[in-house]
């Protein structure tokens, strides 16, 4: 058979990115916007930010439970279905329970936050973030760095949804959410209709590539689901492998960074006064971490899928470097530095989604792919919990410049990490495991870059 280039995603895959497009964004919107907008209406900023803390880990303990059994779900699509349909409900609760009423009301109001917290991460992060690796295995980096656009599209619209938010002086919860609602509604409804858990199902084909009949390409499927029913890669032996975590802690870290961050650019641009006006001053900003954002996700997710996730990350974790120099070196009359710092953190905050992904795809077994994926999810997003805590407490208590030395700090950390990081050793570790279970060894992990 003649082998064709394998170019674009299909109809089918596009359809995909923008379901995954969507949940991100519902995940930016549940959990970020009453964090770093509506505090002050529903308890304050170091409330919401032990409620934001807490139900990420609630997330990450139902991820890790899940990682032992994730091989042998029958269909992670109607899972990510079901904590999608909840999530709606969840901001269903959020626009309309009127929480800044203190008492009973605001009580409800701290509850239904922190379980569409846990839902939307569960949603966008977790199970359909699977799909992404079962429908391209071997792209997953350019496909996530188009998703992934849906963070820095988030972030860069915070200030509309805060004008509307407060319009005439009095809150409009309701009104301000109801945009993204309707969003979120047409991306599940396209996902439920469209995307079945593997492209075969409905004659598309993994990566896209049409280099196989149908015949080979379903027979392929069918020996995936077996193969995965058997991983040798359960949570212990994961958690065990060195390597796992040379690359898991960056994940997390630019996660971490970017993330909590984000929770509170209004008080980090807030600090240099009027010496951002001429940046466009907050909105204007929040414009730049916008386009800079999707610039980084798309960038750093094509490098992935041509240079190796590895180098990819290295890059991205170079930029956190250069992010946490310049913030820590600002000051009002070098306000521009600032601007700098907060466009580097635009650029790994695109793509710091991606990684889990790839990572996990990258160095692993299609077959491993899911329950490699259940452990580098959670523990990344385990790290990336405390980032708006940390962040609060580093900037309320020693302010934006210690915060980002910090983040320099960080991204040191995490370029050694990165370099230690072996995907030889990785082989190595999947042999073993594949010998000890009497599975034949081949050189399927040869060459990953």
């Amino acid at each position: 058979m003649e082998q064709n280039k394998v170019k674009g995603y299909g109809v089918r895959g596009w359809l995909l990115i923008i379901w995954i497009a969507t949940a991100f964004l519902a995940y930016t919107a549940i959990g970020n916007y009453p964090l770093n907008v509506l505090s002050d209406l529903y308890g304050g900023q170091q409330t919401l930010s032990n409620i934001y803390t807490g139900a990420s880990i609630a997330g990450i303990v139902i991820q890790l439970i899940a990682s032992n059994f994730i091989g042998r779900l029958k269909s992670i699509k109607k899972l990510g279905a079901i904590f999608g349909v909840l999530s709606i409900v969840a901001l269903l609760g959020i626009m309309f329970i009127p929480g800044y009423v203190p008492g009973t009301m605001q009580m409800v109001w701290r509850a239904v936050y922190g379980l569409g917290t846990v839902l939307s991460v569960m949603y966008g992060t977790f199970a359909l973030s699977i799909l992404i690796g079962q429908w391209f295995p071997t792209r997953k980096g350019s496909v996530m760095g188009i998703a992934t656009i849906a963070f820095p599209i988030g972030n860069g619209v915070i200030g509309p949804f805060a004008a509307a938010a407060f319009k005439d002086g009095t809150p409009h919860i309701a009104l301000a959410f109801a945009p993204f609602l309707i969003i979120f509604i047409v991306g599940l409804v396209i996902g439920l209709v469209f995307i079945p858990d593997y492209p075969e199902e409905c004659g598309a084909y993994r990566d896209n590539n049409k280099n196989m009949t149908p015949e080979m390409a379903k027979a392929m499927m069918m020996q995936e689901i077996e193969d995965k029913k058997t991983s040798v890669w359960k949570l212990n032996h994961t958690l065990t492998t060195r390597d796992f975590w040379f690359i898991t802690v960056p994940a997390g870290f630019l996660l971490f960074w970017s993330v909590g961050t984000m929770t509170q650019t209004n008080a980090i641009i807030g600090s240099m006064g009027d010496a951002v006006a001429k940046f466009g001053g907050f909105s204007g900003i929040m414009l730049l971490i916008c386009i800079f954002g999707i610039v980084g996700s798309v960038v750093l997710g094509f490098l992935d899928s041509a240079l190796g996730t590895k180098k990819a990350m290295i890059i991205a974790c170079a930029v956190m470097l250069l992010a946490g120099i310049f913030g820590a070196a600002a000051t009002p009359e070098r306000a521009g530095l600032l601007v700098a710092a907060l466009v580097c953190l635009a650029i790994f905050m695109g793509a710091s989604s991606n990684f889990t992904v790839s990572l996990a795809a990258q160095y692993w077994r299609r077959e491993d792919f899911g329950t490699v994926f259940a452990a580098v999810n959670p523990i990344a997003n385990l790290i990336n919990a405390f980032g708006p805590m940390v962040v609060a407490i580093l900037l309320i208590g020693f302010g934006y410049q210690t915060l980002f030395g910090a983040t320099a700090i960080a991204g040191v950390v995490c370029i050694v990490l990165m370099i230690l990081f072996s995907g030889k050793h990785v082989k190595a570790k999947d042999d073993k495991y594949r010998e000890a279970a009497g599975k034949p060894v081949d050189d399927a992990l040869e060459g990953r870059k």
